[in-house]
């Protein structure tokens, strides 16, 4: 029996554009149904007829087929390690700083911001807003602090980065939308840089 044939016994598509393809698209409905989290690479590869393996050589992680199945421009695994890898001191900075630049570079095809919309009255869209912001960047960006409870941070963190996408980019009040970014870095970096270093109970409460 040819390989070819055994292939076709076994259901599997050959390793093409199609194939990406309908990985990508398994991977979008295995998404919103489970979430981030509760999806696994088993799951989207039977969903889409092929090995986990090929998912695994085309998108590297859960992470990258995320990326790539919600269009994202960026790949967290990428971009943690160049924000945290210069130390704690302005990490805060750096991370709203990154942010802003790629909001404004990308406008209104951002698919960040679509994802931001669609959280406000879909469930599913929420769960996956929270589960990979928290998962993949912030609770990546916590634990490089190496401070104590770095869920409870990395959730801090993403009530400002929400809040300044909702504020600025959705709802656009026009003082936020109109102010200088190195302004909003400056100030949203110190907010975000407290969240990350300083202790979350005060030293009465710690008695």
């Amino acid at each position: 029996m040819t390989s070819s044939e055994t292939a076709g016994r076994r259901g599997r598509r050959p390793g093409d554009s199609q194939t990406r393809t309908a990985i990508l698209e398994a991977a979008r409905v295995r998404f919103a149904h489970d979430g981030f989290r509760a999806a696994t690479v088993r799951a989207i590869a039977a969903d889409a007829g092929v090995d986990p393996a090929l998912v695994m050589h085309y998108f590297g992680t859960k992470q990258g087929l995320f990326v790539a199945a919600m269009e994202f421009p960026l790949d967290p695994a990428q971009i943690v390690p160049r924000i945290v890898g210069p130390g704690i001191d302005g990490l805060g900075e750096r991370l709203v700083r990154f942010l802003l630049g790629l909001v404004d570079e990308l406008g209104e095809a951002n698919p960040m911001l679509a994802l931001v919309r669609s959280a406000v009255g879909h469930p599913d869209a929420a769960r996956m807003m929270r589960e990979f912001l928290g998962e993949a960047i912030l609770d990546r960006v916590a634990a490089a602090v190496d401070a104590d409870r770095p869920r409870l941070r990395a959730d801090l963190c993403a009530s400002q980065i929400v809040g300044i996408l909702m504020a600025r980019q959705v709802l656009a009040l026009p003082e936020l939308a109109a102010a200088d970014r190195e302004i909003l870095i400056q100030v949203y970096g110190r907010t975000i840089q407290r969240y990350l270093t300083e202790p979350l109970e005060s030293p009465a409460a710690s008695r």
